[in-house]
């Protein structure tokens, strides 16, 4: 199996359902005592939530960069940056280092396209939702996107830096999910896509009123494949 690295931390809620899921694959494709060589660093997410200004995610690309150099030297085959929002500084991310990182939105879309879904709708923090590097490359795999509904914006983000990645998952939350699933669907969105790696713990991922592609766990399985060299 081949080694992969993930820079995590953004939030450990989420690196801790990378890890879950990573292992889980690996264990039902190969056999019941196996585990996924991962290499994890966990970064300090409070300087880097909720940036705004051009220094501010030139810092990010920074730590990132940083943090992928280490992981390739420690002997990282390919690299995963657990958060979609970090996404922003992907092409920073890649051209520093000599071995693939694996895009989260490049795999939700070739799944999607592989699914024919035309129409779909996305949730995730205000940048993912609003900016275009990460609408782009779902865009790029033939998949037209719902623009957002701004209204909904500002209350998805505070849930999701309030209460997400400090770990809770409210009642209340839920329901404002379900409620906007089916609004989404009523506006014809085929599938709807979580683009922020808590979101699960909200939404129920296999069971909705449309298909849902969860980011974290797509991205997970594209991982898998690359560390039993299917990828």
């Amino acid at each position: 199996m081949r080694k992969i690295g993930l820079i995590g931390g953004m939030s450990w809620v989420s690196t801790r359902t990378y890890y879950e899921h990573l292992n889980k694959l690996v264990q039902a494709r190969t056999s019941t005592l196996s585990s996924a060589p991962l290499l994890i660093e966990s970064l300090d997410f409070a300087g880097l939530a909720r940036l705004s200004t051009a220094d501010e995610w030139a810092h990010a690309a920074t730590v990132l960069v940083q943090s992928a150099k280490r992981l390739e030297q420690a002997g990282a085959t390919a690299l995963l940056i657990g958060a979609n929002s970090m996404h922003k500084v992907y092409d920073q991310v890649a051209a520093s280092v000599g071995v693939p990182v694996i895009h989260i939105a490049d795999a939700v879309g070739a799944r999607m396209q592989a699914n024919g879904v035309k129409t779909a709708a996305l949730i995730g923090s205000r940048n993912v939702m609003v900016e275009s590097f990460y609408r782009k490359r779902l865009v790029a795999h033939g998949v037209t996107l719902l623009p957002p509904v701004m209204d909904n914006v500002d209350e998805i983000d505070r849930i999701i830096y309030e209460e997400l990645m400090q770990g809770r998952a409210t009642r209340s939350a839920e329901r404002t999910f379900k409620t906007l699933l089916t609004t989404m669907g009523q506006a014809g969105a085929q599938g709807v896509v979580l683009g922020c790696t808590e979101l699960d713990m909200v939404i129920d991922v296999d069971a909705n009123v449309l298909p849902i592609y969860d980011g974290t766990r797509i991205h997970a399985e594209v991982a898998a494949d690359w560390i039993l060299g299917a990828g």
